[in-house]
């Protein structure tokens, strides 16, 4: 078997405010919804190191309305991690809350899907629903990051290392990818945004911003089969991601979670 990683969700950011609606395609527009929490994932053990998304910055913040706690740089600091000197960064997708920050990582190389860039650059974002969650900054920057060298693409399923591997399941984003992330309690998936919430895979109620439902539904089967139980899904946004896993410690309370050790029980 290979080297267990150590698995860390860090909170960076959150929405409140939010109705059914917001969050389940047929949600009631009159009912209060689940808050969002934002999120970067990092994955480490002796001989790698791998940030999953980059979040967004203070300008986005502002202009969308949400609530920057802290850069994720500045979340990735409280782990002992530069993000400066961050080699490999898994972006799931392009999206504002999971492509932001890419100068705080100048050393790195960027893993993404072949089809997210050209999605991201080509004919859908002439049409203003369809790109409406990129900031056109941070996807020029990453054509940028093409140029110089810096982005890997890949193309469905890739193994980056034993214990670790990217699967393109769509939906959400035209190449939004999932991680697959062997742990000390097994397989663990990173689902980012196939599913916001623990509730839209369990219900199977796909959440409003998608491109393509089926896509959408069948990535929710796709993901469990990755992962070795429900319990090992990490949906991207569920602020029950802070209470259902231990922190790594009393001082990262509500700021950074052990998702590579079991769930502890949520609060009643």
């Amino acid at each position: 078997m290979p080297e267990p990683f150590e698995l860390f969700a860090l909170r960076y950011a959150n929405h409140g405010g939010r109705k059914q609606s917001d969050n389940f395609i047929g949600g009631d527009p009159h009912e209060n919804g689940a808050d969002l929490d934002y999120y970067v994932w990092v994955a480490r053990r002796s001989d790698r190191l791998f940030v999953i998304d980059t979040g967004f910055g203070p300008e986005a913040a502002a202009r969308r309305g949400r609530t920057l706690l802290r850069s994720p740089a500045e979340a990735l600091h409280l782990l002992g991690i530069d993000a400066a000197a961050v080699d490999d960064v898994i972006l799931t997708h392009l999206h504002y809350d999971h492509a932001g920050t890419p100068g705080d990582f100048p050393a790195a190389r960027f893993h993404l899907q072949d089809g997210e860039m050209a999605f991201a650059t080509g004919r859908c974002m002439c049409h203003a629903h369809l790109a409406a969650p990129f900031e056109v900054e941070d996807v020029v920057t990453m054509v940028r990051r093409v140029f110089s060298g810096q982005v890997i693409f890949h193309d469905g399923v890739e193994t980056l290392c034993d214990g670790l591997s990217l699967h393109r399941v769509g939906g959400h984003s035209s190449g939004l990818q999932v991680v697959r992330v062997f742990t000390r309690r097994g397989w663990v998936v990173i689902a980012s945004d196939a599913s916001h919430l623990y509730a839209n895979m369990g219900r199977g109620k796909p959440f409003p911003i998608v491109v393509d439902v089926a896509e959408m539904l069948d990535g929710f089967r796709r993901i469990r089969a990755l992962a070795d139980s429900d319990d090992h899904v990490i949906p991207g946004h569920d602020p029950l991601v802070m209470h259902l896993y231990p922190p790594v410690s009393p001082a990262l309370e509500g700021i950074a979670v052990r998702l590579d050790m079991a769930q502890r029980q949520a609060p009643c």
